[in-house]
């Protein structure tokens, strides 16, 4: 699974400007999806999704502010509930080794610092290295700020603002008018202080409290070094295939490209036509093969599912000095953090299994990133949970020819907790239909992204459609043509068919604790990772040779 990728950056998917070679051979040799599609458009519900085959909302794991739609500090209380079961527990349940490789980004902590109550290790997988938050432009100290920006300006302004009380109360004693009692002056400076210290305790200090790579429960390095982590991770990759290759195993590769900052290898600066973003893609491509070539070294190729994804679509605020630092999403509208529009939630989608897939399929149907639970759970030959609602479908009779239309009639794209689109596959046609009942305001006006805020809004600054914007997606990928009464004569009853649709789901929908409320989302001291003791944290566990792979 890539970070933010956009399914526009892939040679198969029709980028001929880009070098990407090996997983362009997964689809040569594998199926591959057109329409594929994330359970939102954020890293945190998309991965929770992902890893439990439901809604993001079912799990409690979306959130009602724009602010923190995904977990924003490594120290802070929310994160995937111990109840879900994801589809590494399945497995593992199963006799599989399960191993994940790089980001988590679904929690750490409950309550204290060392319960680990949300680790992988709790969620079914048997050995994690890598990052339990994943990479932000703050694990670099020279890239501009990602976390919270327009925030941290704004607190470093007030700060600044108040610091001049204290000297303003000086000013007539100082000139003689009248005395203002020190004390006042003392308490002040003080209250002053201990704002400065309450956010720039957390903010001022990203970098060592999010950016740490751990092996198990063991903090590895604290801040991460960030020029060397791909390859440790690479490494650990091809580790655990050969390390487990006697038995079942799941791998979990997650990795930290493409997100920003955009950390490349020095062999491949330069690499590509598309500046450090390209550069980035082909040096993931270039990881892909080392663990494709692993596999066919040590004859696991026939015998091993291989699947090629990302959490969602690319960013397309991701901007620096002119430069773009976020992907492309080829025709689709919009990207990451837009709930409905295609952009968003459109990602790359590739099987590949020698032994059981006909190589060079493409498969047009709606199918969701919540469909590899069910999927994996087929194959492994386990049992689905019936004490929870399951979104997904199990691709496998899709994927080996066996039916021609996805299982799934509808899919719900949210915006955190607010549904901004349904999709309605009219099976009997193969006609797909997309209703969108909000849309996020794109600034400046005109623009086709959210650039004067760095991301879209799921809402306040946002535009509700009466009647919902219509679009054919079968005949109109980029929905660029909305629909109406006078040209399209199926409209109204669309419109009617999708509202039944969102009455039938909400009434499956059950209450659940808010993993990204206000105050899971505060940054917490005692739940903070640290190495060594707290606030003097920072280790390098790992020797300064450059891993071999």
């Amino acid at each position: 699974m890539a970070d933010d990728l956009g399914i526009g950056d892939l040679c198969c998917y029709g980028n001929n400007t880009v070098s990407t070679p090996n997983i362009d051979r997964l689809a040569r040799e594998g199926v591959m999806l057109t329409q594929h599609l994330a359970a939102a458009s954020m890293c945190t519900p998309s991965r929770a999704a992902f890893l439990t085959g439901r809604y993001p909302i079912r799990s409690g794991m979306a959130s009602a502010f724009n602010m923190h739609r995904g977990l924003v500090w490594l120290g802070g209380s929310g994160g995937l509930p111990t109840n879900e079961t994801t589809f590494a527990k399945l497995l593992q349940d199963r006799g599989y080794r399960t191993g994940l490789i790089g980001k988590w980004h679904q929690g750490l902590s409950c309550a204290s610092r060392g319960d680990h109550c949300y680790h992988p290790l709790n969620h079914g997988f048997d050995y994690f290295y890598g990052m339990p938050f994943g990479l932000l432009s703050d694990c670099r100290p020279s890239e501009t700020p990602e976390l919270h920006r327009r925030l941290r300006i704004t607190l470093g302004v007030t700060t600044a603002a108040l610091a001049l009380v204290p000297v303003l109360l000086l000013v007539p004693t100082c000139a003689r008018w009248f005395v203002v009692p020190w004390g006042l002056v003392l308490a002040m400076a003080l209250l002053v202080l201990l704002f400065f210290l309450g956010w720039y305790s957390s903010y001022g200090f990203v970098r060592r409290w999010n950016c740490v790579l751990m092996r198990n429960h063991d903090i590895m390095q604290q801040p991460v070094r960030e020029e060397r982590v791909s390859s440790l991770l690479l490494r650990e990759a091809l580790a655990f295939v050969r390390r487990n290759m006697g038995g079942p195993f799941l791998l979990f590769v997650s990795f930290l490209h493409v997100h920003t900052p955009l950390i490349t290898k020095e062999t491949f600066v330069g690499h590509s036509k598309y500046g450090r973003y390209g550069d980035n893609v082909e040096e993931m491509d270039w990881m892909v093969g080392k663990i494709l070539e692993v596999l066919d070294r040590e004859g696991l190729a026939n015998h091993t599912l291989v699947y090629f994804t990302s959490d969602h679509g690319g960013s397309l605020e991701a901007q620096a000095r002119g430069a773009q630092l976020g992907g492309w999403n080829g025709v689709y509208k919009g990207g990451k953090g837009m709930g409905g529009w295609e952009g968003g939630i459109r990602v790359p989608g590739i099987f590949r299994w020698p032994a059981v897939l006909e190589a060079g399929r493409v498969v047009d149907e709606p199918t969701s990133l919540m469909d590899i639970y069910p999927t994996l759970s087929y194959v492994a030959g386990g049992i689905l949970p019936v004490d929870r609602m399951i979104d997904g479908q199990n691709l496998m009779p899709l994927l080996e020819g066996r039916v021609r239309h996805s299982n799934h009639e509808f899919l719900f794209h949210y915006c955190g907790v607010y549904l901004h689109a349904v999709r309605w596959h009219q099976k009997d046609c193969g006609t797909v239909w997309k209703v969108h009942y909000v849309t996020p305001t794109f600034s400046p006006a005109g623009a086709g992204a959210c650039y004067a805020r760095g991301i879209c809004s799921c809402t306040g600054d946002v535009t509700f459609h009466d009647p919902p914007l219509v679009f054919d997606i079968s005949r109109d990928p980029s929905e660029s043509h909305p629909l109406s009464p006078d040209n399209e004569a199926l409209f109204d009853s669309v419109v009617q068919k999708v509202e039944e649709a969102v009455r039938a789901h909400r009434r499956t929908l059950a209450p659940a604790p808010q993993q990204l409320s206000v105050f899971n989302s505060l940054w917490k001291p005692w739940l903070q990772p640290c190495c060594g003791n707290f606030p003097l944290c920072g280790c390098d566990k790992e020797d300064d040779m450059e891993p071999s792979v």
